[in-house]
Parts: structure tokens; sequence; C-alpha cells
């Protein structure tokens, strides 16, 4: 009779072993599923973010082509000199474009960036509408020059987030830069606007 009770309790300890083994394995399959789907949502996000690269990438090289326009247009040396530096610079901010896309893996493409067509197109309209070597011309020029800005502003900060994100601190770093750079453009928009052109022009 002893003989009996001991294989009957054996039997309960292997089906509970058994039991445990198998919670065991459903909480692995569980835990593959959650890091299958944790990465097809990083996959997703890696290429909005790319899809987004392109985008300012166009944008960027867009505004190369603009500046030199802004440049001859302008009426005084200080925001001639202005527009020229942010040519140079964006010129860079293309350069660090391409880095990052090789960091990424991806190939550097532009896509048309509709948001920095519409600013510069805007920016066109003001010089043909204002008269040369007025200060109100000066006055749309700077206005038109924020508003690129503050677009490339948004999209650096928004991307540097993404970097961050997707675990990639060297991109975002990288953007940072560039973001950097655009902020103390805008302040140096803010300063020759507010030192004289705004005064000067509301006397034209």
């Amino acid at each position: 009779m002893k003989s009996m009770k001991k294989e009957k309790g054996s039997t309960a300890s292997q089906q509970k072993g058994s039991s445990s083994r198998k919670s065991a394995g459903e909480g692995t399959r569980q835990t593959g599923e959650s890091e299958t789907e944790n990465q097809a949502d990083d996959s997703e996000l890696k290429d909005f973010f790319v899809d987004e690269l392109k985008d300012i990438y166009w944008a960027e090289k867009h505004l190369v082509k603009a500046l030199p326009k802004m440049v001859k247009a302008s009426t005084t040396e200080e925001l001639r000199d202005a527009f020229q530096e942010h040519l140079a610079v964006t010129e860079e901010h293309v350069s660090r474009l391409e880095e990052v896309f090789s960091l990424m893996d991806e190939k550097a493409v532009a896509k048309k960036c509709d948001a920095m067509a519409g600013l510069v197109e805007e920016a066109n309209s003001i010089i043909s509408d204002t008269d040369a070597g007025t200060m109100t011309r000066d006055v749309g020029l700077i206005m038109a020059a924020q508003k690129v800005e503050h677009y490339e502003i948004a999209t650096y900060g928004g991307l540097r987030t993404l970097a961050r994100v997707l675990g990639n601190e060297e991109v975002a770093s990288i953007l940072q830069t560039t973001l950097d750079e655009e902020g103390e453009a805008d302040k140096t928009l803010s300063g020759i606007a507010e030192s004289f052109v705004n005064e000067q022009a509301s006397k034209e």
C-alpha cells in the first residue's frame, strides 16, 4: 500500500511539473510575440523617420538654391551678410543629412517638401511685391526667412526626438547640432529686424 501511495504522489508531481512547464512556455511565447510587435512598430517608425529625412533633405537643397536670390534682393548689408552666412551653414546641413542617411544605412534621396516649396515661393513673391532698396523689402524678407527657420526648427526637433526613440544617439546628436544652428539663425534675423530695420521701414 505504501508503494502505491508513493507512485500516486509521483504522478501528481509529474503533472504539476508539466503544468508549470506549459505555463512557462506560454509566457515565453507571449514575450516573443510582444518583442515581435515592438520590432514591427520600430520598423514602421524608422520608415516614417527616413521619409521625413528625405523631406527635409529636399527642403535644405531647395533653400541652397533660393538663398542667393534673397542675398541679392536684400537692402541692408547686415541682412545680406546674414543670408550669405546661412547659405554656407545650409550647405553644411545638407552634408550632415547625407551623413545621417549613411548612419541609417539608407540612400540619400530627396522627396519634394511642399512646405518649403511654398515658403520659398512666398519669399519670391515678397521680392516681386516690394521696391528694391527699401527697408520694407528687408522686413518682408526677414519674415519669410523666419518662417523657413521655424519650419526647420520644428522638423529637426521632431527628428532629433525620434532618433532617440529609435536608439540612435549619434544621429540625434548630429540633428541637435543643426537644430541649434537654426535657432541661432532665427535669433540673428530677429536682432536685425528689431535693431533698426523695422523702425526705418515704418518711416518709408
